[in-house]
C-alpha cells in the first residue's frame, strides 16, 4: 500500500482508518504480507514509534540538516532543471503489517500531512494555516518513485500495489511507462482506491510540462491523464489499474447520475475510458469503538449496545455533560458556550471537519427552527475547518437565546471525540456528498443514532431501523427529521433502543473488515489479470 495516511501514525481523515484496518485484516485473516509506504512527516517521532533505519544502501548523504548513512536518490527532474533528492527509509512493526516511512526535507518540514498550521503561517505570512502545501505534487510523486525504488532495492515483487487516492494515483502509469520500472513491475498489479472524488481532492496540476518532467511520464500519457485542463492523477490510472471507490453507493452517483458535477464530472469521463468503478463500501473494526472496554477509549463507564446494556451510556453523558459544565480542561480544543447538565435531555453531536462537503452550513441554519421549536433539545460540536463556519458556531454558543444549549469544543482530540460519541442521542450528518462516511458506524457503536443525508456511503443507515435519514438536504428537511428523531426519544424510547441494537448488528453481520476484505481480494485478482494481459 502507498498512502499519505496511516492511522496511529499520521492522518486527517477516513483514509488512515481504511488503511490501517484493512492491511491488519488482510495479515491476520487472509494471510497476506502487506507493506505500507508513506512519509516521514515532521510531526512524526521515529524513536517513539519504534522505527530503526534500513539499511538499503551503504551510501551515506544529508537530508536536511541531518546526515543519514543509508540514502539513495529519486529522479524529481523539474522542467528545466534535471533534479534528484536523497531519501531514507524507516522501518516499524504494528500488528504483523510492515511500516515503511519515507524521509526527505519535504516531509521532515511538514507539521500537518496536507496543510499548513498556525505555527506555519506565523513563521511564514503566505503559509496560511489550512492551505495546502505548495510543493503538494512534488511530495505525492516522490513518494511514488520512492516506493518503488524501494521495491527494487529490497528485491520484492509485489503480487498488488494498491495505491490510496490522488496522492498515489499517478503510480500505475509510472510503473508501467518508465523505463527503470516497466520490466520490474511487469506481473505487479494495481488498484486505486478514490477515497474522495469532490473537486479539490484529485491531486491535479495544471501545469503540464512540470506534471511530465517530475513524473518522467511520457507526453502522450500527461495529455491522456488531462481533466478540465489540468493532469488529473485519477484521469492517468485509467490504463493501468483497477479503480474503485470506498461505497457501491457513490461509485453509481459518480457514473449514472448528475452528482458527479461535484467531482468535475470525472466518474463520466473515466466511463467513456471504458473505467466502471467498482464500488466496495468501507467496513470498520468493531473492537476499536467497543465501548465496553470503557478505559481502553476513554470514557466514564462501560455498556453493551449490542446486548442491550445502556446504564453506562447515561454515565457517559452525564460526566460529559458535568465536564463541560466545569469548562472541562481540554488539552487540545477550546470551549465556547455551555450546556444545561440535565442527562434527560436529548444531546445532538457532531464531530468532524467544517466544511461544505459535510454540509454544516445546512446543520447550522437548521438549528435555529430546531431550537425554537423544542426547548429541551441540546447541541454540542466537535471539530474545526472553515472559519466562517467556527464563527457562526461559536456566535450560537456565546450569544442569543440558544446560550446553555449549544456548545462548540473547536479542535479535535480522539479521547475526547469517543467521549461525545459515547455521550450523544443522536449523531448528524448532512453532508452534501459522502464517498463512503465512517463516522455513521462510529456513532452507532457508541450507540448514538446517526440522522443522515441519503447519499453516497450514508444509504447503508436504514430509516428507522438503524437510524434516520432523509432526501432532500435543506435546513428545513434537516429540522423535521431531527425533530422527528426527538419525539422518538421523549414518546417512545423503546423504538431508539431497537434502532441502537440493530445497527450494532446490523454492523457485525454486513460490515466488518473481514466481510469486507473478500471484496478486495476479488479486486486484486483483478488486478493481476490486468497486469497480465487477460482484463
Amino acid at each position: 500500500m502507498v498512502t499519505r495516511e496511516y492511522d496511529q501514525l499520521a492522518g486527517a481523515g477516513g483514509v488512515k482508518d481504511v488503511c490501517r484496518q484493512l492491511a491488519e485484516t488482510l495479515v491476520t485473516h487472509a494471510d497476506c504480507m502487506v507493506r505500507v509506504v508513506l512519509p516521514r512527516y515532521g510531526f512524526m517521532n521515529t524513536e517513539r514509534l519504534g522505527c530503526r533505519l534500513l539499511p538499503v544502501t551503504q551510501t551515506s548523504g544529508r537530508i536536511g540538516a541531518r546526515r543519514y548513512d543509508h540514502i539513495f536518490h529519486v529522479d524529481m527532474d523539474y522542467a528545466d532543471e534535471e533534479r534528484r533528492e536523497p531519501v531514507a527509509v524507516w522501518q516499524t512493526e504494528r500488528n504483523g503489517v510492515t511500516l515503511f516511512l519515507v524521509e526527505a526535507d519535504r516531509y521532515a518540514t511538514k507539521r500537518d500531512v496536507y496543510t499548513y498550521t498556525e505555527e506555519d503561517e506565523g513563521e511564514v505570512v503566505w503559509q496560511q494555516k489550512g492551505r495546502g502545501h505548495y510543493d503538494f505534487f512534488a511530495m505525492n510523486t516522490l513518494l511514488q518513485k520512492a516506493a518503488l525504488d524501494l521495491m527494487i532495492l529490497l528485491d520484492e515483487h509485489p503480487d498488488i500495489i494498491h495505491c490510496h487516492d490522488g496522492h498515489s494515483a499517478t503510480l500505475p502509469a509510472i510503473m508501467r511507462e518508465a523505463a527503470g520500472y516497466r520490466h520490474y513491475f511487469r506481473r505487479t498489479g494495481a488498484v486505486v482506491t478514490i477515497h474522495n472524488a469532490g473537486k479539490g481532492y484529485h491531486q491535479e496540476i495544471g501545469d503540464l510540462k512540470f506534471a511530465q518532467a517530475i513524473t518522467g511520464l511520457p507526453e502522450r500519457v500527461v495529455q491522456g491523464g488531462i481533466l478540465d485542463d489540468s493532469f488529473d492523477p485519477f484521469m492517468a490510472a485509467a490504463d493501468y489499474a483497477v479503480i474503485n471507490t470506498v461505497s457501491q453507493q457513490y461509485a453509481l452517483e459518480l457514473q449514472q447520475t448528475s452528482e458527479d458535477a461535484r467531482t468535475g464530472w470525472l466518474g463520466h469521463a473515466l466511463l467513456e475510458r471504458g473505467v466502471t468503478l467498482a464500488g466496495i463500501t468501507n467496513g470498520i473494526d468493531p473492537g476499536s469503538f467497543d465501548p465496553r472496554f470503557a478505559e481502553q477509549l476513554g470514557i466514564a463507564a462501560r455498556y453493551d449496545v449490542f446486548n442491550g446494556d445502556f446504564e453506562g451510556k447515561r454515565v457517559c453523558k452525564a460526566d460529559l455533560l458535568t465536564a463541560i459544565a466545569a469548562h472541562g480542561s481540554w488539552e487540545q480544543v477550546r470551549q465556547y458556550g455551555e450546556l444545561i447538565n440535565d442527562v434527560e435531555r436529548p444531546l445532538c453531536t457532531f464531530v468532524g471537519r467544517l466544511t461544505l462537503q459535510k454540509g454544516v452550513d445546512i446543520f447550522i441554519r437548521a438549528l435555529h427552527e430546531v431550537l425554537g421549536q423544542d426547548p429541551a433539545v441540546q447541541v454540542l460540536f466537535l471539530g474545526s475547518g472553515m472559519r466562517e463556519f467556527e464563527v457562526d458556531i461559536e456566535r450560537l454558543a456565546t450569544s442569543g437565546s440558544f446560550q446553555r444549549r449549544v456548545c462548540f469544543l473547536k479542535g479535535y482530540d480522539p479521547l475526547l471525540a469517543n467521549k461525545v460519541y459515547a455521550a450523544g442521542d443522536f449523531f448528524i450528518i448532512p453532508s452534501r456528498y459522502e464517498p463512503c462516511g465512517l463516522t455513521d458506524y462510529i456513532a452507532q457503536l457508541f450507540g448514538n443514532i446517526p440522522i443522515v443525508h441519503h447519499v453516497g456511503g450514508l444509504v447503508k443507515v436504514v430509516h428507522e431501523e438503524t437510524g434516520f435519514s432523509y432526501q432532500h438536504n435543506t435546513p428545513t428537511v434537516l429540522a423535521d427529521a431531527l425533530l422527528e428523531a426527538v419525539r422518538v426519544y421523549q414518546q417512545r424510547p423503546h423504538v431508539l433502543r431497537s434502532m441502537q441494537m440493530t445497527a450494532v448488528q446490523r454492523i457485525m453481520q454486513l460490515h466488518t473488515w473481514q466481510k469486507v476484505m473478500v471484496a478486495y481480494l476479488e479486486l486484486y485478482q483483478r488486478a493481476k489479470k490486468m497486469a497480465a494481459g487477460e482484463f
